[in-house]
C-alpha cells in the first residue's frame, strides 16, 4: 500500500472510531509502530488528527473527512455506482443531488440533458454542472461545510421545501437494515432527510464501506429508500437484510 493511500485510510479509521492507538493502527496496516507515529505527525500537521499519548483522535478543526481524502478512496467503485445509477434518470425532469463524493461522481456523468433541472445543496456539484448546456441548476443557501462543500442549516432546509423533486440521489455515511441511512453530521443529516422527503423516489448511492455501518444521525429508514446502489463488495447478509425492508439493491 502506498503511503498516500495509508494516510487516507488512517484518517478514515480515526474518524470512524473517534480514537485509535498506535499498536492497533500498526497491526491494521501491517507496518511498524514507528511508521504509524510518523504518519500521525504528518496528519496532525494537516490538522486532520490530534495526537494523544499512544495514539490519535480526530482533529477538532473539522467534523468530517475532507473531500480530497474521500475522493481518492474507492474511486473505481464510486464510478461504477455512478454509472449504474444513471438508469434512474429516464423519466426524471427534476432531480435532487446531495453532497458526497459518490453523488459528485454521478453528477459528472450527467452530460447534456436538455430540460433536466438539478436541485442541490452541494456547491461542488452545482459548480461542476453550471456550464452544462440544457441543465438548470438551483443551489441551496445556508452555512457551508468546508469539509464537504455542502450547505446546511435552516436556510438549506427551507430552500428544499419549495421544490417538488422526481428523484433524489443521496449520499450517506451509513446504511443499515435496522438503523436506516445515517450521517455523521446531524445538521447535514436533516438536509439530506428533507431532500428525500421532497422526492417522489429516493436513490441512495453508497459504496460497500458504508453498508452495515451506523453513523450518528438518522437520515431516513430503509423503507423510505426506493433503491440502494452499492458495489460488489457489499456483504450478502447486509444486502439481504436491506432488501427485506423493501429496498431494491443494485451491486455494480
Amino acid at each position: 500500500m502506498q503511503r498516500k493511500q495509508r494516510l487516507n485510510q488512517i484518517v478514515s479509521a480515526i474518524v470512524e472510531h473517534a480514537e485509535m492507538d498506535v499498536p492497533s493502527l500498526a497491526a491494521r496496516f501491517d507496518v511498524s509502530e514507528a511508521t504509524i507515529r510518523r504518519d500521525l505527525e504528518v496528519l496532525e500537521q494537516q490538522q486532520l488528527v490530534s495526537r494523544t499519548r499512544g495514539g490519535a483522535t480526530r482533529h477538532v478543526a473539522f467534523n468530517d473527512l475532507p473531500l480530497g481524502y474521500k475522493t481518492s478512496q474507492d474511486a473505481a467503485e464510486k464510478q461504477r455506482i455512478a454509472l449504474a445509477a444513471l438508469r434512474f434518470l429516464d423519466s426524471a425532469r427534476v432531480i435532487g443531488l446531495t453532497g458526497g463524493t459518490t453523488v459528485w461522481e454521478f453528477a459528472q456523468h450527467l452530460g447534456s440533458r436538455p430540460g433536466l433541472t438539478v436541485v442541490t445543496n452541494a456547491l461542488n456539484v452545482a459548480s461542476s454542472l453550471v456550464g452544462n448546456s440544457g441543465i438548470r441548476v438551483f443551489a441551496a443557501g445556508g452555512e457551508v461545510r468546508a469539509s464537504s462543500q455542502e450547505t446546511v442549516g435552516p436556510s438549506a432546509e427551507s430552500f428544499l421545501a419549495d421544490y417538488h423533486i422526481d428523484v433524489s440521489f443521496v449520499g450517506v455515511d451509513g446504511v443499515d437494515a435496522a438503523a436506516g441511512c445515517t450521517n455523521y453530521d446531524p445538521v447535514g443529516a436533516r438536509v439530506n432527510a428533507r431532500m428525500s422527503q421532497r422526492s417522489r423516489a429516493t436513490v441512495v448511492l453508497a459504496d460497500a464501506t458504508k453498508i452495515g455501518r451506523t453513523a450518528l444521525a438518522g437520515v431516513c429508514p430503509m423503507e423510505a429508500v426506493d433503491v440502494l446502489v452499492t458495489d460488489l463488495r457489499a456483504p450478502d447478509s447486509a444486502v439481504e437484510a436491506i432488501e427485506r425492508q423493501g429496498c431494491r439493491v443494485i451491486r455494480a
